[in-house]
């Protein structure tokens, strides 16, 4: 149950990693009122002329402020693993069964954070041209 619990959690997080870029390139055009405009220039802290009307800067913003806080989310959740893979590793006490599945843990955290650090590429790489 663990296992399957630990696979569903790691094809999660690789399929919105992968998505994540193409989600990001897809264009956006909204009719949007200039009271609407304004009022999100307000929230903003932007005030009179000082609030740019181009959407695809603030869009890029958006999307980057996401990435990064799925980031650091899957960062975190890393890390969790690689401690409960240490610590499986160590309560283990020299069955196989144990140290192969404190390994898997260990190298699934591994890899979502590799997963997740590409992603963060990728999204940036794809920003850069918006």
């Amino acid at each position: 149950m663990l296992k399957r619990l630990k696979i569903g959690i790691l094809a999660l997080a690789l399929s919105i990693s992968a998505m994540l870029p193409v989600i990001a390139a897809i264009p956006v055009n909204a009719q949007v009122s200039n009271e609407a405009k304004q009022a999100a220039c307000e929230g903003i802290g932007a005030t009179g002329g000082n609030c740019d009307n181009s959407s695809g800067a603030s869009v890029s913003l958006l999307v980057g402020n996401v990435i990064n806080i799925l980031s650091w989310i899957v960062g975190i959740v890393a890390v969790f693993m690689l401690i409960i893979g240490g610590m499986k590793f160590i309560l283990s006490s020299g069955d196989a069964n144990g140290i192969q599945s404190a390994r898997n843990t260990i190298i699934y955290a591994l890899v979502g954070v590799v997963v997740a650090a590409l992603a963060q590429v990728m999204v940036r790489f794809v920003l850069s041209w918006v």
